[in-house]
């Protein structure tokens, strides 16, 4: 049996970027658990599985179309450290949670302190990046 979309899946993986960092894995982990198609992996994930048998390895080079996407710069924007909760002390580099002005849920990192303002970016961590994933097939589940 071999991978195909709408197959709950689960496998062990290990995520790197170019430069051979390890960004992510499940190395250690319970396997990760998903439906091929439906939209819960990012695009290159996804569809790099298609095809796969239990047991099988797989590397994924995705370019940032395939994977995060690229980087917006008018996703960084200047917030004021007056908004911040009382007491809290932003460190550069940290992820913080907020809500977007439609109200969705939104993760930002802290790029830059200046005074009463701190420059926070909205992209994803990894937007702009290659990624290069390697894939084991542990489970095709029945539905």
């Amino acid at each position: 049996m071999r991978v195909e979309t709408g197959h709950r899946i689960r496998v062990h993986y290990t995520g790197k970027l170019t430069d051979g960092s390890v960004f992510d894995s499940s190395t250690g982990k319970d396997p990760l658990e998903f439906v091929v198609g439906a939209g819960q992996m990012i695009p290159g994930f996804d569809t790099g599985v298609v095809g796969m048998k239990i047991g099988e390895e797989r590397t994924l080079t995705l370019p940032p179309e395939e994977a995060y996407g690229f980087r917006d710069e008018e996703m960084v924007f200047s917030f004021p450290r007056s908004m911040l909760p009382k007491g809290y002390t932003p460190v550069v580099g940290e992820m913080l949670r907020m809500t977007s002005c439609d109200g969705s849920p939104m993760r930002v990192t802290i790029r830059k302190i200046e005074g009463e303002q701190i420059l926070l970016d909205a992209n994803h961590f990894l937007a702009g990046e290659s990624l290069i994933f390697t894939v084991k097939l542990v489970e095709i589940m029945t539905q």
